[in-house]
């Protein structure tokens, strides 16, 4: 496998491929790239000078965007308070991605003051900031997305340095607070900190109460964190929405995407709304939510999906997507539009997610073994950036 940018070839012909385009599943298909870009599908001709990649029946799509994953505070943090360097777990991370077809990746980074192992403000802040760095040096295009702990009081601070300063792309407002969202009573919370944090009971007491304490002046902060979002033109996320009147409040915020919606009847009013629903890849794979909460099949199946994400798990992405086909009855096109297109409107990028003319040649070519997806090449804005083997 190699995992080395390549100079960027002027002119790009794809040749024989399965090609997955927004309304659309083209067979033994083209694509032509200039210059990073798609400038035609199927051209009649193939320019003078173009360098021709047979892909002999593999399927050829877009990129994937994973506008939530936060994998990479694990590549950081692989055993509780066992840290690597930051630039080796950014390129593991970048590698990784890329390895699973993630072209534009958002890496979810928890703003929670010292709550949760890595998901503390200052040691956020160094992350946010070492991804930016790698970034110059990455195989896809990295990018942060700050989840504010609306409990949290310490952390709007830095959020607006790291909004205003071009270091994150996205924010989302998350409360974890038991008896609400993802933690639907006490134990669940409890159990949740002392299996993946070992925390003593001491110190989920203390936890507890200051969470209902500090949640006083939540509404305030999310305020203030939008409005600079909203200046800067950064996508505003909610989490674990609950009810509609939850979907109601995020919405009066500017929020685009309603992350991980807990039932059928808030995923509904999101899209009423107008937000975009993201579910977990994972929950796919899985067949259920690891939390208790709706199957993302479901809201397949319910027409209320927009968009899935890798949450914890990148490489769930791409099987998830190829597999509703079958688990949900939608043409191939739909269920490459959830990891690709979708996404990538409800972030508000508009030069990627799609084969068509005029768009980012971020592009991969995928052949099936064993019921699973390989990727076998990844094109990031027209450059090789992965190749596995001589297709």
């Amino acid at each position: 496998m190699s995992a080395v940018q390549k100079p960027l070839p002027e002119i790009l012909y794809l040749t024989g491929a399965r090609v997955v385009l927004g309304d659309q599943t083209l067979e033994n298909a083209a694509v032509l790239v200039r210059d990073g870009i798609i400038t035609a599908v199927c051209p009649e001709v193939a320019p003078v000078g173009a360098q021709e990649v047979k892909l002999a029946g593999r399927i050829l799509m877009p990129g994937l965007i994973d506008l939530h994953c936060d994998a990479l505070e694990k590549e950081i943090e692989p055993r509780p308070r066992v840290h690597f360097p930051l630039p080796f777990a950014c390129s593991q991370a970048d590698r990784r991605n890329a390895a699973a077809g993630i072209t534009t990746i958002y890496h979810a980074l928890s703003f929670a003051n010292h709550e949760l192992g890595v998901r503390n403000n200052a040691f956020a802040g160094e992350i946010a900031r070492a991804m930016g760095q790698w970034n110059s040096h990455a195989l896809v295009d990295n990018r942060v997305h700050v989840r504010y702990e609306v409990t949290d009081e310490t952390a709007p601070g830095i959020l607006a340095e790291l909004l205003e300063g071009g270091h994150a792309q996205m924010i989302s407002f998350m409360d974890h607070s038991p008896g609400q969202g993802q933690f639907k009573d006490v134990h669940a919370f409890r159990a949740y900190l002392s299996r993946n944090y070992k925390t003593s009971e001491d110190e989920l007491d203390r936890i507890i109460a200051a969470k209902h304490e500090s949640a006083k002046g939540a509404m305030g902060r999310m305020q203030a964190l939008a409005e600079i979002a909203a200046r800067h033109g950064i996508a505003i996320a909610s989490h674990d929405d609950d009810t509609p009147q939850k979907v109601d409040l995020v919405s009066g915020l500017g929020a685009v995407i309603s992350e991980f919606p807990i039932n059928l009847e808030t995923a509904k009013a999101a899209r009423a709304k107008g937000l975009a629903t993201l579910f977990g890849a994972p929950n796919v794979l899985r067949g259920g939510s690891q939390s208790g909460s709706m199957r993302a099949l479901d809201a397949v199946l319910a027409d209320v999906a927009d968009c899935l994400c890798g949450d914890y798990s990148p490489a769930a992405l791409l099987p998830a997507a190829l597999k509703l086909p079958e688990l949900a009855g939608i043409e191939l096109h739909q269920a490459i539009a959830l990891v690709t297109r979708n996404p990538a409107r409800a972030a508000g990028l508009h030069d990627r997610g799609e084969i068509k003319a005029g768009t980012r040649a971020d592009l991969i070519a995928v052949s099936m073994h064993g019921g699973l997806p390989r990727v076998e090449r990844l094109w990031a804005n027209g450059t090789p950036a992965l190749q596995i083997g001589t297709a």
